[in-house]
């Protein structure tokens, strides 16, 4: 493992929040001269969508919708001063989206905002930060986006 950071990975739902983590993401990319990934989850249809407990994240339906929010996110990234950007969309949670990104891509870091990490819901069943927190094999840094 080098002791650079080559791959980051940050999600985002097309929020303010999430840009900000993007945001800070794009500076830490810049300054490694780091490949930056921005990830997005999507759910194929309204039932699969209904089915997921999470009301703490933004639902995206079709991925149509997934690509316009990581453009939005890449034009914002770009204002960093990263050189390369790379943008990834996954069916599923967020959390399924963005663990299956950073294994693709083996990659160093992962960033995700503070959303829903303090909220009840996110105490009783989890929150998108707490979660990859638990389950990434990389370093983890949760920005807080959220007051």
């Amino acid at each position: 493992m080098s002791d650079n950071y080559e791959k980051i990975v940050v999600g985002t739902d097309g929020s303010k929040s999430s840009l900000l983590a993007v945001e800070r993401a794009a500076r830490i990319a810049a300054a490694f001269d780091a490949t930056l990934i921005i990830g997005c989850a999507y759910y194929p249809s309204k039932e699969e969508a209904s089915d997921s407990l999470r009301r703490d994240s933004v639902t995206i339906l079709g991925d149509e919708s997934a690509r316009e929010n990581l453009e939005t996110a890449a034009q914002h990234a770009r204002g960093f001063g990263v050189a390369q950007i790379e943008t990834a969309i996954r069916p599923g949670t967020p959390v399924q989206a963005l663990m299956s990104i950073v294994n693709d891509n083996d990659a160093d870091l992962l960033v995700v905002g503070n959303r829903g990490i303090n909220s009840l819901t996110g105490r009783l069943l989890g929150s998108v930060p707490a979660d990859v927190a638990r389950q990434s094999d990389c370093d983890v840094m949760i920005v807080h986006t959220v007051k």
